[in-house]
């Protein structure tokens, strides 16, 4: 199958297009950059927000992967013209779309996250994703073009620079600093390690029954900050973790664009935030996903040895999913 990933150079993004080309499809990447992202993949820079641009770097796939995404800040005004653009690429090569999503439109939660739970987001962020999903569902509902959409959580695995969790967690324990984490360290909460939601997207990639809907895909079981912290700093020798409570979210938001966008993301971090994917499991069949302690290692290891190279500027972080 011939597949194009567009945003291939994150860390989803990486991860999908991997995965898939170990599965033996005909994958070509595509990203603002154009760097190779596999050697013997075929990789092209692009600006999503051409439409030309976007229909010409998706000409002759069968699937296009969407895995790419405005700065975190520019969400709301950027996502909309990106996910036009990249529906009309779809749709001029006659391919199935797939778009990476997260869990943003199911905050606050009322219990396990499920593709049942109420899309009720207050915040502009939430209330974008909500409306990105009816959009693209619309437009698989009009016979426009075949889309699926994967939705998953807050994620940590090699290349995810632009997560959370390697923003405040592993980055500064590897400097060897004390990793923090948002709001309460000890609330249940899903992290999904890359190479396992790679392996959920190749899926609905593959499988036709995937198409007209919106999936949660399956993750380890759900940990708390707290233990998944206490792994990055048995693994680094950095400190115990320690939390970035309210007022100091609110005071570095001053100084900190990323931070204060993350204030409107309390209600994820401030009581559970668990994953259901047993529709996704009775589907397709389950998934291989991977224990926290060998992620966490495995991303550290991967991370010790390639963090000066693979850190973006301050100003480029934010360009993929977050949480």
């Amino acid at each position: 199958m011939k597949v194009t990933v567009l945003g291939a150079t994150g860390g989803i993004g990486r991860a999908i297009a991997h995965e898939l080309h170990t599965r033996g499809h005909d994958v070509a990447t595509a990203s603002r950059s154009g760097d190779p992202v596999l050697d013997g993949v075929p990789s092209t820079a692009f600006d999503v927000r051409d439409r030309a641009a976007t229909i010409a770097a998706c000409a002759g796939a069968e699937v296009v992967v969407m895995a790419a995404q405005p700065p975190y800040p520019d969400w709301v005004a950027a996502f909309p013209p990106i996910v036009d653009n990249v529906l009309a690429a779809a749709v001029a090569a006659t391919a199935k779309l797939v778009f990476v999503d997260n869990l943003y439109m199911y905050a606050p939660a009322d219990g396990p996250l499920t593709e049942d739970s109420p899309e009720h987001a207050t915040d502009p962020k939430g209330r974008l994703r909500t409306q990105l999903g009816r959009t693209l569902l619309q437009a698989h509902e009009d016979g426009r073009v075949r889309v699926t959409i994967g939705r998953f959580s807050d994620y940590y695995g090699p290349h995810g620079t632009n997560s959370g969790l390697f923003m405040m967690g592993i980055s500064p324990a590897l400097a060897g600093r004390r990793p923090r984490g948002l709001w309460n360290l000890d609330q249940p909460h899903t992290f999904h390690f890359l190479p396992d939601a790679a392996r959920g997207f190749a899926t609905l990639v593959e499988d036709q029954r995937a198409d007209g809907r919106a999936w949660v895909l399956p993750a380890a079981p759900a940990t708390t900050q707290r233990d998944l912290l206490d792994l990055v700093s048995e693994a680094t020798g950095a400190k115990r973790p320690g939390v970035l409570t309210h007022p100091m979210i609110w005071v570095g938001g001053l100084f900190d664009p990323m931070i204060r966008e993350s204030r409107s993301v309390r209600v994820q971090y401030d009581r559970p935030w668990v994953v259901d994917a047993s529709r996704f499991e009775a589907t397709f069949g389950p998934i291989e996903v991977t224990p926290h302690r060998e992620a966490v290692a495995t991303t550290v290891e991967w991370f010790r040895a390639h963090v000066p190279a693979t850190v973006p500027p301050a100003g480029d972080r934010g360009t993929e999913v977050v949480a």
